[in-house]
């Protein structure tokens, strides 16, 4: 009998997909928002027995997607939502992507809509690496956290811990699980300062 070893870091380098493995269950129905290649899909089909379904921009990476067993098309995940009925799913996942969207408090209520949970991560602007490099330079934020250019940088919206917390409480959704990470380690002091990449899990009232 194979023994499955447990999902690690390694993958894509990726330590928001080990916590966003751990909070799936067993035999969910999963939807993928800007699922990539589709590696975290396939572990967590092969792993956890889930209902997997996923949405991609790029031909190549829904190509790849398909190629190891995931069910995703491609589409732009802020228009898609709208192809799902209510509660379609049990959870829906964005992660890393929330950032470069146009229209983030729609594709959250979407997300919600579809799913009965939605699990976000994203790369939290607030770290003090990104302050000081703002301070200090006095030009647009460039380090190992953001390496981009301001010009042809992937994320078109700025957002910190404590801004989407806020966005929760006016929107009334409930946040049932929050997940910090600095140098993959995870933290619970000053999060909005210490952390590089936040993981909420989120549900309507």
């Amino acid at each position: 009998m194979s023994v499955k070893r447990p999902f690690v870091r390694g993958v894509l380098g990726r330590r928001d997909f080990e916590i966003i493995s751990g909070l799936i269950p067993e035999g969910a129905r999963v939807l993928d928002l800007g699922c990539g290649d589709g590696e975290l899909l396939a572990w967590l089909m092969q792993h956890k027995n889930v209902d997997a379904r996923g949405v991609e921009m790029s031909p190549e990476l829904v190509q790849a997607a398909i190629a190891r067993g995931a069910s995703v098309y491609q589409g732009n995940l802020e228009s898609s939502l709208s192809d799902y009925p209510d509660h379609a799913f049990d959870y829906v996942i964005l992660s890393q992507t929330l950032q470069q969207v146009r229209s983030p408090k729609q594709v959250l209520r979407e997300m919600l809509r579809v799913g009965q949970h939605a699990v976000v991560a994203f790369p939290n602007f607030g770290h003090y690496s990104v302050r000081l490099a703002h301070l200090f330079s006095g030009r647009a934020p460039q380090n190992q956290l953001f390496p981009f250019d301001w010009f042809d940088s992937p994320n078109i919206r700025v957002l910190t811990v404590e801004d989407f917390e806020l966005l929760c409480a006016r929107e009334q959704w409930a946040i049932e699980r929050r997940i910090f990470l600095s140098q993959n380690q995870e933290l619970a002091f000053l999060p909005n300062l210490r952390a590089e990449v936040a993981v909420f899990q989120i549900t309507r009232r």
